[in-house]
């Protein structure tokens, strides 16, 4: 199950599909909040997070994946921005992917089964 943050609906629906078309289950929200509040009601076992960088909302990208990171600190985490790419070294967490908007889904792909695959954890 992946967790997916992404205001802009388009996204969501490209996101979403390409997602669901590699054999992926998700869940897509609007908002860090509502991703933090369902991460942490622990009801299902997220495996990576894709997040937008600038999100509607009191909490960005980055702050919503600093605090995945401390509920799970092998969540792996892929950052999707059309503007905050050079925040990245600053912001984001260790062992993350930057996807720069436009990109193609196959990117997407990539990047969730390069972090799964490279991730320490065996579950």
């Amino acid at each position: 199950m992946v967790l997916v943050v992404e205001d802009e609906y388009p996204l969501q629906g490209i996101v979403e599909e390409t997602l669901t078309d590699g054999g992926f289950a998700t869940d897509i929200l609007s908002s860090g909040e509502e991703a933090l509040t369902l991460f942490k009601g622990g009801l299902k076992n997220y495996k990576a997070l894709v997040t937008d960088v600038n999100l509607k909302g009191r909490l960005d990208g980055w702050e919503v994946a600093r605090q995945i990171r401390e509920i799970d600190p092998e969540c792996p985490v892929i950052y999707m921005t059309g503007a905050a790419a050079g925040e990245w070294a600053a912001q984001g967490v260790p062992n993350s992917i930057l996807l720069q908007k436009p990109f193609a889904p196959a990117q997407l792909l990539t990047a969730i089964s390069n972090l799964l695959n490279t991730g320490t954890s065996t579950g």
